[in-house]
């Protein structure tokens, strides 16, 4: 996946926000390969948005999305006019980038953890643990939703990670695997892409 092999933490701290432009809310980019990849070059990017208004989606085609609640009273998405309620946290929904998505506040401002992959380029798989979970052998992103994680790596000493860090495992490191215990939710992100 190019860039440093290992464990790299990501703190919540040294994110900047990135405003959208309808004025509904920010954009937080937790990791995005390759490291430092604009909208039209990235095989995967994972990001926490801030949304405060209904409105619609930017049109991504050739992009898979999977969206998960993470904070707030839930969401309703319309994706190519059929509507899906989301009114619980922590249950990933994918859907199609290119589709017409407009989303809809259930009850005020939520927090999302968007997961994008480009078609034919890249894969990802979103699980949102609780309690111990050990994480498979590859590439992976795990992000502190809710409470703190603890995340120990072979070869490496543990790591706490609070809520909205989080820990890229990449490269011959990374593929050994590691072991996650939260008090609260974590998700666990499997990535392949080039």
């Amino acid at each position: 996946m190019g860039g440093a092999d290992g464990v790299r933490i990501l703190r919540a701290s040294g994110r900047a926000a990135m405003p959208w432009s309808n004025g509904g809310g920010v954009t937080r980019e937790i990791a995005a390969h390759p490291p430092g990849a604009g909208w039209d070059t990235f095989a995967w990017r994972v990001s926490l948005a801030e949304v405060t208004r209904d409105g619609p989606y930017s049109p991504l085609p050739g992009i898979r999305r999977i969206l998960t609640v993470v904070d707030g009273g839930g969401l309703e998405l319309t994706v190519d006019g059929t509507r899906r309620l989301l009114p619980d946290r922590f249950r990933p929904f994918a859907f199609p980038g290119g589709a017409d998505t407009v989303s809809r506040l259930l009850d005020g401002p939520v927090v999302n953890l968007n997961v994008m992959v480009r078609e034919g380029r890249a894969g990802a798989g979103v699980e949102m643990v609780r309690g111990t979970w050990e994480v498979p052998p590859g590439d992976a992103l795990v992000v502190a939703v809710e409470g703190r994680t603890d995340l120990s790596a072979p070869g490496r000493a543990g790591e706490r990670l609070e809520r909205f860090d989080a820990a890229l495992l990449t490269g011959p490191q990374g593929r050994q695997g590691a072991e996650v215990r939260t008090d609260g939710v974590a998700a666990v992100i499997s990535l392949s892409g080039r």
